[in-house]
């Protein structure tokens, strides 16, 4: 079966259009979403009422035009959200409530944000009473749950109406108008706003579709965090804009659950990172997986224990991608046809790509991006609330990648993430590669510190009791890594910090090495 080609007429629309689209293409009464939190499952029609609904509620708070946040877990709620915003002519910004008190009044901030949807619910089982109180300084928290008991007469009409006759009650709201707002994760430093417009959304949606080969009869299952653009172009817009059923979960720490709800829902694909699809592995019974024909996986690089664990126990093959917030997010990724392990596959039809040279990296080079999937702009501090625009299109992603001559990208690592030690340059990646070789079950972080003699020197910062330097270094020897590579110093941590999409957080870990070494200094 031959893949679709790209149709440009699919993005050229708004959101909520979109959504109706994809009702009108594949029946009113099709059930497309199911929240396997609660157990809801929403037809087309149901998520259009609820959209219309809870828009129209809230244009009694909320002034068209403006940005307003969502704090919520992947769910039915999210979603719902998400397109009542766009029903009305609000902008949707995605809050990750992982990121703590300093983040999240960053990103308020930088999106000139008033008003925060989120739920009781959801507060009082992630125990965040502290922090909403904390935010509630700086703007209006609305409690959907206690929205949702107050819907007036007019919200219940609006909601029937609207669902018949949409045109009339919608906002006009053009492809090149803001889609969403979403925050870089901070891995490296304070978050920046990340502009997509509704057309860089559905070009995304188009490509992946173009892409990679998905069935009517496929089931998507999708624990990550709408607040990461994997878990919510991909995860939860994709699969109902193209007619392919979804199932949300909550969370993806949630490891030895996971693995039952995919058994019971008869999931055919599965969205992870390498982090949370090896727990899955191994925390599932034997069988627990087995309808799954795909798991695709982004975020962070797969490791090949990783692949080599779920393909033994349950037969699946691993897609790697390729992806940053700024792309909205797909950039690359593997093909069934064309499964290159060690790469992140081919760029996205409509794409263009360029690398830079770096001094020091031979054969790689820092990788710039354009295509109708790439930002808008960023918000920045100096400027909240105004979208800086991107010089000719061109988006550096930071990363320094190989690209071979089938065009096959393999990622090196973030220019941010090599070690310069006595003028050679040492990727980070390389080194936590090592330790994941010596100990497949434990995570590994590595950071640069200053060193008087040789520039920088590498600390692995692990949760494994048994790593040490002599079993690394004997590693790298018999495989040729160079010494270089074997860290100067290891240190042994109860966990390695994590963000909420299961990326390290080197910040963290940044902090936790820089408060080892000070004191000594001192």
């Amino acid at each position: 079966m031959a893949l679709p080609t790209y149709e440009a007429a699919r993005t050229e629309m708004s959101m909520f259009d979109a959504l109706l689209k994809a009702r009108a293409d594949h029946g009113k009464d099709k059930e497309i979403l199911w929240d396997a939190n609660d157990d809801r499952k929403l037809t087309y029609n149901e998520i259009v009422r609820g959209a219309f609904a809870l828009g129209h509620a809230l244009t009694r708070s909320t002034a068209r035009g403006e940005t307003v946040a969502i704090m919520l877990p992947t769910g039915a709620a999210a979603v719902i959200a998400f397109f009542a915003l766009h029903a009305f002519g609000r902008v949707p910004a995605m809050l990750n409530f992982t990121a703590g008190e300093r983040a999240l009044v960053a990103a308020l901030k930088l999106g000139n944000i008033k008003t925060v949807l989120t739920a009781k619910r959801f507060i009082e089982i992630g125990k965040l009473e502290e922090l909403v109180g904390e935010l509630g300084q700086h703007a209006n928290m609305v409690l959907l749950d206690e929205l949702r008991e107050k819907l007036t007469l007019g919200d219940k009409m609006t909601a029937l109406f609207g669902s018949y006759l949409p045109g009339l009650f919608k906002a006009r709201k053009k492809a090149s108008d803001t889609g969403v707002i979403l925050f870089t994760s901070g891995t490296e430093g304070d978050p920046k706003g990340v502009v997509l417009s509704n057309q860089n959304i559905l070009a995304n949606v188009e490509q992946v579709r173009c892409h990679i080969e998905l069935f009517d009869t496929d089931i998507v299952f999708n624990p990550l965090p709408t607040f990461h653009c994997f878990g919510l172009t991909v995860g939860a817009l994709l699969p109902m804009l193209i007619g392919v059923k979804e199932i949300l979960y909550p969370s993806p720490l949630h490891v030895s659950i996971i693995p039952k709800k995919i058994k019971d829902s008869g999931a055919t694909i599965l969205l992870a990172t390498d982090t949370f699809i090896g727990h899955y592995a191994r925390q599932g019974d034997q069988g627990d997986l087995n309808s799954v024909r795909l798991a695709v996986c982004g975020a962070e690089r797969v490791r090949d224990e990783t692949r080599q664990l779920v393909r033994k126990k349950y037969n699946i093959e691993i897609l790697e991608g390729y992806g940053v917030t700024e792309a909205a997010p797909v950039v690359a990724a593997n093909q069934i046809e064309a499964n290159v392990p060690g790469t992140v596959g081919k760029l996205m039809p409509m794409m263009e790509s360029r690398l830079e040279p770096v001094e020091g990296i031979p054969n790689a080079g820092r990788l710039f991006v354009k295509g109708p999937n790439v930002m808008a702009g960023y918000l920045k501090p100096d400027q909240p609330g105004v979208v800086q625009p991107l010089k000719d299109g061109w988006h550096d992603t930071g990363d320094v990648v190989n690209i071979d001559k089938h065009g096959h990208i393999a990622i090196k690592g973030r220019l941010k993430r090599f070690a310069k030690i006595g003028g050679e340059m040492v990727s980070l990646t390389v080194v936590e590669n090592c330790a994941t070789a010596l100990w497949p079950d434990n995570m590994h972080a590595a950071v640069a510190i200053p060193d008087a003699r040789k520039g920088e020197q590498i600390v692995l910062v692990t949760d494994s009791k048994e790593a040490n330097r002599a079993d690394l270094h004997s590693w790298a020897h018999n495989h040729g890594v160079p010494e270089l590579a074997v860290p100067r110093k290891i240190m042994h941590v109860d966990e390695v910090p994590l963000l909420g999409t299961g990326k390290t957080n080197y910040v963290a870990v940044q902090k936790i090495v820089d408060a080892d070494i000070e004191p000594k200094a001192a």
